[in-house]
């Protein structure tokens, strides 16, 4: 029979920034095989074994199907419009008695590999008007977004090393090799970095264990744990010293040269060495090579994030890159100009109002709010502390913080208090299990696929748009549907808003920004014209063909007929590839002077910080993360083909420390921070540098009431617990999640140590 016959289908992959191209067989509603596609035009067959999980993710008999209410502590499914009808009749007197603040948002990481999330997400933000808003990026990437901000005038014109065409690649804090890439969409960076070395090349390493990419690397040097930015500011006073900085063309498009010149004085490779760790000569080493290298970047990632000085070491990254003349350069660090959504390649170029921080803070502890949202690490205190403005009900879409935020435990114990909650999640997970309701999107494989935020951080300038695999249930709902539905009930509309006449009123309102926008391609037009041209779309394709046609290839609505549209990029199955990545300055700026501002003034400011750090007294251990290639984050656990093998959540530990501790492989240790303790396997590794622990991150599936068969067999332990709320970067409001002072100690040893269960 027809519906028998095997069909190929040409997707994205959607699980990570890396942006596969897959080749998904099926037969009926099954999955045959999922292969990656050769002909795609920026992957080239590269697949990676998070690919093949969503098979399992797509028919996983533990993934919600249906709407859910809690009713005590049991769970019933309910109709869609029961379960609106109940948020509505909970959360509307909330808002009514309490203020828009009482009600947060949480979004998770899995939001921006969502194309209804991207695009509808903020139309929901809008109509609740809280300033409790909460994303996955405070404990993430949130510091380079505020050094990018501050330096080039827009938090997403973040500088991409130009992996295909340089000679010498210095890489801190990432492992691109389990990450496939982060602030950096570039598949197979395994091959990528190969060929480095391979064209005569050079790749540096900077990281406190040798992880797969420190093996790949042509030199690779261990570091403190948290001191990147003394080391940065070492190579910078080198370069100063020795009459190495040589911006070439950047010169001119430059404000604040002599300021760093000036600050970079007193950290000489003599005065930083013994905080990070590495030899006066071996740091002038590394600024000779970068200066002499025909073309060179410096790449910066979550282990340069995540620690107490996050934004002044992303900062310290691109000053590197400006003063050796390798930003915007081909085979340096280039800006790419993304085919949709950039809002560095609208209006008008060259220079606009710039990224401020602030001026609203949290109500508790007064931390910073940045690009209309405040740290994670502050919505514990804001659901338990009492007052005007206290959080009361939360919504979440698609995240986990009971588990990624730090000190986790404290929040997960604030998430019960709440006197209502609703989350957007396929997984009744530790979070979750906390709602009222949940309402569950489609499987990914059920949903079209465009990479908004992934392709303005692409090492080559490409577009890709994927249709369904599968059509969806006469029982679901499309994730964008449900997001207007909530949209309607925050809004005041209720629960049985006009979904169509609300995506109207959204389509609307982003044409009309767009016409009436100096500079843009379309200004002045008539937007009934322009929403008659976008008819019959609806939804996110009609969102996304107008962003594709307002962009920089597109068509302008018939101003250039040869430009880009949706419908040719469906024509295109494998992608269409707009060009290598290409200078950018002086049109990608927009600061208010028109010019890279070298040294802004808050991260100037800052730097008294970092003097202050110098004196402190280091800490005998210190904790790190890692990530696993068969792992992202906490929401692919329960993926048996992922979770197959050795137990991945183990303490790694040099032998000198465990010598000098009593310690044996296997053995349980405890370790204990400022803030909490948790227990796991000791695994012995010379990979790691003495004075280091690491633990991965998203694991602890031990909560009860979840429903994650293989993830809660298991389970691990969470590092998160071990994080202070507390310590925030606080420019930029990033979870210190790096360096923690820990101590290590005997739990049981390993003959007494429980047996730790493998996923079948």
């Amino acid at each position: 029979m027809a519906h028998d016959e095997n069909r190929t289908s040409y997707i994205t992959c959607p699980l990570c920034e890396a942006t596969c191209g897959l080749e998904v067989v099926t037969s009926g509603p099954d999955v045959i095989s999922i292969r990656g596609n050769k002909n795609d035009v920026f992957s080239r067959g590269y697949i990676c074994p998070k690919a093949y999980a969503l098979k399992e993710l797509h028919s996983d008999p533990d993934r919600v199907r249906a709407p859910m209410i809690r009713m005590g502590d049991t769970w019933r499914e309910a109709t869609w419009d029961e379960a609106f009808a109940e948020i509505e009749r909970r959360l509307t007197p909330i808002l009514t008695e309490h203020g828009r603040d009482s009600v947060a948002v949480y979004l998770g990481n899995p939001t921006v590999h969502n194309l209804s999330s991207q695009l509808y997400n903020t139309v929901l933000l809008r109509a609740l008007g809280s300033i409790n808003i909460y994303t996955a990026s405070t404990v993430d990437q949130m510091p380079k977004q505020v050094s990018s901000g501050l330096m080039f005038g827009h938090m997403l014109s973040i500088p991409i090393p130009d992996v295909d065409n340089t000679d010498y690649l210095l890489i801190l804090g990432a492992n691109p090799l389990v990450s496939n890439g982060s602030l950096l969409t570039a598949p197979d960076m395994r091959g990528r970095l190969r060929r480095i070395k391979q064209r005569g090349g050079k790749v540096v390493v900077i990281d406190p264990r040798r992880t797969r990419t420190a093996v790949e690397a042509s030199e690779h040097h261990f570091i403190q744990p948290g001191t990147d930015p003394w080391l940065l500011l070492g190579m910078v006073h080198t370069l100063f010293a020795e009459g190495l900085v040589r911006p070439g063309r950047l010169e001119e498009h430059l404000d604040g040269l002599e300021t760093v010149r000036a600050l970079a004085q007193e950290f000489t490779p003599e005065v930083v060495a013994p905080i990070c760790h590495i030899a006066p000569e071996a740091i002038r080493q590394l600024a000779r090579d970068l200066a002499a290298a025909d073309r060179a970047a410096v790449y910066g990632r979550i282990g340069t994030c995540t620690q107490e000085y996050g934004t002044i070491t992303s900062w310290l990254v691109d000053v590197l890159n400006v003063l050796t003349g390798n930003l915007d350069r081909v085979g340096g660090a280039l800006f790419p100009k993304a085919a949709a959504g950039s809002r560095n390649a609208t209006g008008v170029p060259g220079r606009g109002r710039g990224m401020r921080l602030g001026p609203k803070k949290s109500r508790v502890r007064g931390a910073p709010q940045v690009a209309g949202e405040l740290p994670i690490a502050v919505l514990a205190e804001e659901i338990t502390t009492p007052g005007e403005g206290q959080v009361r009900a939360l919504i979440t879409i698609a995240g986990n913080p009971a588990l990624s935020a730090p000190e986790s435990e404290r929040l997960d114990a604030a998430l019960g208090t709440l006197e209502f909650m609703v989350s957007v999640d396929g997984y009744l997970n530790e979070t979750t299990r906390h709602a009222n309701v949940i309402l569950p999107p489609p499987s990914a494989l059920q949903r079209s696929h465009y990479d908004l935020a992934f392709y303005q951080l692409s090492a080559r300038n490409i577009a890709h748009y994927s249709r369904p695999v599968f059509p969806l249930e006469p029982s679901q709902v499309d994730e964008w549907v449900t997001l207007l539905r909530l949209t309607g009930i925050v809004a005041g509309q209720g629960a049985m808003a006009d979904v169509a006449a609300l995506d109207d009123l959204v389509a609307y309102q982003v044409v009309a920004r767009e016409v009436g926008m100096a500079g843009s391609r379309v200004e002045g037009r008539e937007v009934s014209e322009l929403l008659a041209a976008l008819q019959p779309r609806r939804g996110p394709e009609r969102l996304l063909d107008f962003l594709l046609r307002v962009g920089p290839y597109g068509d302008a609505f018939g101003a250039q007929p040869d430009g880009l549209t949706l419908a040719a990029i469906e024509d295109n199955p494998a992608g269409l590839d707009l060009g290598p990545l290409q200078p950018r300055v002086p049109e990608v700026l927009r600061t208010p002077s028109g010019k890279i501002e070298l040294a802004p003034e808050l991260i100037i400011a800052d730097i008294d910080r970092l003097r202050q750090g110098m004196s402190r007294a280091p800490a005998p251990m210190v904790l790190v993360g890692r990530r696993e290639l068969r792992s992202n984050n906490s929401w692919m656990h329960n993926m048996p083909a992922l979770m197959k093998g050795d137990d991945p959540c183990t303490l790694l530990i040099h032998p000198d420390d465990t010598a000098r501790l009593g310690l044996a492989e296997g053995d349980l240790a405890r370790v204990t921070s400022g803030a909490n303790s948790v227990e796991a396997p000791i695994q012995i590794t010379p990979d790691i540098m003495p004075g280091v622990v690491s633990l991965p991150h998203g694991w602890g599936h031990d909560q009860p009431g979840t429903r994650m068969r293989v993830a809660n067999a298991r389970h691990g332990v969470n590092i998160n617990r071990l994080m202070s709320n507390l310590a925030i970067d606080p420019l930029s409001g990033n979870a210190t999640l790096n360096a923690i002072p820990v101590e290590i100690t005997l739990a049981r040893r390993h003959a007494q140590a429980a047996a730790i269960p493998v996923a079948d």
